[in-house]
């Protein structure tokens, strides 16, 4: 894992990209050098009043301009204190925290599903920028559609929306089966529903899978157990069987966990 580092992060820009989604490029330094697609950082609010930080996923990183990209969804007081910011505007921010996807898994003549669904999208920018096999990213909206421009510039891009608004009508798993796409690893992160059917349809299908678990956090680097999850192996911290998603996770082998 890498070494990870705390410090005052200014504003570097910041929009609106889609209803309650908000896209904040951050100067993070040595962060944004060391982050690994999967990771997330901490974002402490200015508000002494908020004592937890919130846990967001690095979007994509800029290491020549020493720049990090968050793409989040206000959901709280917390994250539309954020969605206010303004260009100078800074906050603390921990990171890179967690273990990420493994990229090597999909080196070049191997296909790759990058399956994306909500506000589990944003890591699979860095994702496809990162793999050197072939990307293939299959993504999963309610209806409004974010960073798919980012996206397809990496690879094959499918949609699928609840709503039928645009791509598949249904969820990820009717998108790949519309297009008969297959793949030799899949690599997802979303809501956990669809994180449990991605984990049967590469059973089923005998393919390599890798799973970014979604759950609420509290310290975020593996202290108070407020962000376990059930595995088939004893943790050492814990003695019980689970993993902690901050510190082992956020990225697991499917087989390794129980969702």
């Amino acid at each position: 894992m890498a070494e990870k580092y705390k410090k005052r992060a200014a504003v570097r820009s910041q929009e609106q990209i889609a209803g309650g989604i908000f896209s904040m490029w951050l100067e993070a330094g040595p962060i944004a050098r060391a982050a690994r697609p999967g990771q997330f950082i901490s974002v402490y609010s200015n508000d002494s009043g908020r004592m937890l930080p919130r846990p967001i996923s690095i979007c994509e990183t800029d290491i020549g301009k020493g720049t990090l990209r968050i793409v989040y969804r206000v959901a709280g007081k917390g994250t539309e204190e954020f969605s206010r910011a303004q260009t100078g505007d800074s906050f603390d921010i921990l990171g890179p925290l967690g273990n990420g996807f493994p990229t090597e898994r999909c080196p070049r003549g191997k296909k790759a599903f990058l399956i994306g669904g909500g506000i589990g999208i944003p890591p699979m920018v860095e994702l496809a920028k990162s793999i050197e096999g072939e990307v293939q990213a299959v993504v999963g909206y309610r209806d409004e559609l974010f960073l798919t421009e980012e996206l397809s510039a990496q690879g094959k891009l499918y949609v699928a929306t609840e709503d039928g608004s645009a791509g598949t009508k249904g969820n990820v798993l009717d998108c790949i089966r519309e297009n008969s796409l297959s793949a030799d690893v899949i690599y997802a992160c979303g809501p956990t529903p669809m994180l449990r059917a991605v984990k049967a349809y590469a059973q089923e299908q005998g393919i390599e899978c890798w799973l970014s678990l979604e759950e609420r956090m509290a310290c975020g680097i593996g202290a108070c157990l407020a962000c376990v999850c059930q595995s088939k192996e004893i943790d050492e911290h814990s003695q019980v069987r689970n993993k902690r998603i901050c510190k082992e996770g956020p990225v697991f082998a499917a087989e390794d966990v129980e969702i």
